[in-house]
């Protein structure tokens, strides 16, 4: 086994808060990238999270990111912004396997979730292949 494989294993090891702890304070809303055709985390995927304005059903972008080596970004929103309502994960899927010379069927992948109970803890991962994806609300 590859050192830098041992290190991805290590990763994902350690638990999140850990990660995130070490990026600043721990985000209530959390999101992990994992290339299920090569199994290896997704990273360096431009990210934007979007919060929508329930009167007007506009999208106002809350902050940009990219995912870090585990297919993590860190720091997503503060405890404090993280209010009820409809939010969007928007994902530049193009861009990550143009990178890795490959051509894929969604050039983004966009998930929609409305958050109830901003006081737990919400974790979006998003499970991805050149001709399809997957997401779940996990822990």
């Amino acid at each position: 086994m590859s050192v830098n494989r041992l290190q991805q294993l290590k990763a994902h090891i350690l638990p999140e808060n850990k990660i995130t702890a070490m990026a600043g304070a721990a985000s209530p809303l959390t999101t992990h990238v994992l290339n299920t055709a090569m199994g290896v985390p997704g990273a360096n995927m431009a990210l934007s999270l979007h919060r929508q304005d329930l009167s007007t059903s506009a999208w106002s972008l809350i902050t940009t990111g990219i995912t870090n080596a585990d297919g993590r970004c860190p720091g997503l929103i503060t405890t404090q912004m993280f209010t009820s309502g409809v939010y969007r994960l928007h994902f530049d899927t193009a861009q990550y396997w143009q990178s890795m010379g490959e051509t894929c069927f969604f050039p983004y992948v966009e998930i929609v979730f409305t958050i109830n109970g901003p006081g737990q803890k919400h974790h979006v991962p998003l499970l991805l292949s050149r001709f399809s994806y997957s997401t779940y609300r996990g822990s």
